[in-house]
């Protein structure tokens, strides 16, 4: 077993990860430099423990969990100290990020001596009596992670180089996402028209499923939404500049935008959606 784990950083996904980790018996190391006293105390709920970058850089195994416009200069920030060091850690890229920017990241990570292992997180994060989310992970050292099984995570190996499980990732979150930006986009449309109650009971009579996704995912998205920005333009990337749906997700990463800017500000057409998924969840096929 390893004997310390280190997660960077403490947010949501990163401390229920942990608590995870903890309850099977596993030191995780984290750090609070700079974060917020809600930082701190969520990751102190969670069990971790603050380190400093020399500490959290000699740790057996380190999950990077960031947004994924962070992922790279966190990486950049691990290899300047690792270098130094004769321990070098396995370092698990869980992040959103395009099969391009996992393979720079690779390289950064490789330059330090530290291995990297390319992770997918596919799931919310963990709860008490849930199995999931899944980690999906590929590359030569992926089965060096296997451990992680071991210590209440659900590890899929997949046998790919990395950049398979990035790819996973960008493909399962531009459907299932993209989804969700379809769905808020036409829910706006409608009732800037004055015909969400009709979208609604078409809806229910004739595509039961969509109806229901649409009753949780538009609030459930609403707090995510500006995390989902970056992640979308990742999605596009990994399509390819000449790819004719690259548009689409540049196109999704600018609703998100308004909608996360909408959450911040007067909450409009954040109500809006929530008034159409709270109707969703209470009116019945026709």
């Amino acid at each position: 077993m390893p004997r310390s784990i280190a997660i960077i950083a403490p947010g949501a996904m990163g401390s229920a990860v942990a608590g995870r980790l903890a309850e099977h018996g596993c030191k995780v190391l984290t750090s609070l430099q700079g974060r917020s006293v809600a930082t701190q105390a969520r990751a102190a709920a969670s069990g971790m423990t603050a380190a400093s970058d020399d500490e959290i850089a000699h740790a057996d195994i380190i999950l990077s969990i960031v947004p994924p416009g962070e992922a790279v200069a966190l990486a950049e920030q691990l290899a300047t100290v690792i270098i130094s060091n004769s321990k070098k850690p396995i370092i698990v890229d869980c992040n959103a990020v395009n099969v391009e920017t996992i393979r720079t990241i690779e390289d950064i990570v490789l330059s330090s001596g530290a291995r990297l292992v390319d992770a997918a997180i596919i799931g919310v994060p963990p709860k008490p009596g849930s199995k999931g989310p899944t980690f999906h992970v590929s590359g030569e050292a992926a089965a060096d992670v296997a451990v992680l099984g071991q210590l209440g995570l659900d590890l899929h190996v997949i046998q790919g180089p990395i950049g398979a499980a990035s790819a996973l990732k960008m493909s399962y979150a531009g459907i299932n996402k993209g989804l969700t930006g379809l769905g808020a986009a036409m829910v706006l449309a409608a009732t800037r028209a004055g015909a969400a109650d009709a979208l609604r009971d078409e809806l229910a009579a004739s595509a039961p499923n969509i109806h229901a996704r649409l009753g949780t995912a538009l609030p459930d998205m609403l707090p995510k939404a500006y995390r989902w920005v970056a992640e979308m333009r990742e999605i596009a990337g990994f399509l390819g500049d000449d790819h004719p749906a690259a548009p689409v997700y540049e196109g999704f990463a600018r609703l998100f935008e308004h909608i996360a800017a909408d959450v911040q500000g007067d909450g409009t057409e954040a109500a809006q959606l929530v008034a159409f998924a709270e109707s969703c969840r209470t009116k019945t096929a026709r």
